[in-house]
C-alpha cells in the first residue's frame, strides 16, 4: 500500500508562540538574521498542496502586490463564502474534515497548511496535522496572534529533530496517532 500524503504545519513563531502581532505585522520575524531562505526551499520541494485560510490569503495578496507566490502548487482556500476560484487557488467551503481527508487519499506529495490561526486550530482539534515544523525566531512581541488557539484538544507530539539557521532554530515533531 503506497503512503498516505501528510498534513504539514510550516510556520515561524516569535519565542513567545506568536505567528504575528495583533495588527498582522511580521516586521519583527524580518528582523531576525537568518541562513539562506532558513529551509524553506528545501520544504516547498516536499509539498505539492497548500491549504490557506481567507484570512492570511488576503494578507498575502496585499503583501505580494496581487502576486500569488505558491504558483504551480494545488492551492486551496477555506472561506465561509461563496467565491469564485482564480487561476491560482480554488476556494473551499464545505466540511474541512471531509475535505481534508479526500485530499489525502490522492496522489501526490505532502500537504502544507500555511495558515492562519483559525484554520489550524480546526486542523489541530479535528487531528488533521502529521508533522509540525516550528521556526522560533529569538523574539518575544508580547501580546498577537497565537500560534495555538487556546481550546479542549491536546496533541501528543514525538520531536524528529531540530536544526538552526543561524539565529532561528527549527523544531520538527510528528503528531502521535
Amino acid at each position: 500500500m503506497k503512503n498516505q500524503r501528510k498534513i504539514v504545519l510550516f510556520i515561524a513563531q516569535s519565542l513567545d508562540g506568536y505567528i504575528a502581532t495583533k495588527g498582522d505585522s511580521l516586521d519583527w520575524l524580518f528582523k531576525v538574521e537568518g541562513e539562506g531562505d532558513n529551509g524553506y526551499s528545501e520544504f516547498f520541494e516536499t509539498i505539492d498542496t497548500i491549504l490557506i485560510g481567507k484570512r492570511t490569503y488576503d494578507w498575502i495578496m496585499k503583501h505580494e502586490k496581487g502576486q500569488f507566490p505558491y504558483q504551480n502548487k494545488d492551492c486551496y482556500v477555506f472561506s465561509r463564502s461563496q467565491l469564485d476560484d482564480t487561476n491560482d487557488v480554488k476556494f473551499v467551503n464545505e466540511d474541512i474534515v471531509n475535505f481534508t481527508h479526500n485530499l489525502k487519499k490522492e496522489e501526490g506529495k505532502n500537504i502544507w497548511i500555511v495558515g492562519g490561526g483559525d484554520l489550524l486550530h480546526t486542523f489541530l482539534k479535528e487531528k488533521l496535522v502529521d508533522e509540525l515544523i516550528l521556526t522560533v525566531a529569538p523574539t518575544i512581541i508580547g501580546e498577537g496572534i497565537p500560534l495555538f488557539k487556546i481550546g479542549d484538544y491536546q496533541l501528543d507530539l514525538s520531536l524528529k529533530g531540530t536544526r538552526t539557521f543561524n539565529q532561528f532554530v527549527e523544531l520538527h515533531y510528528k503528531v502521535k496517532k
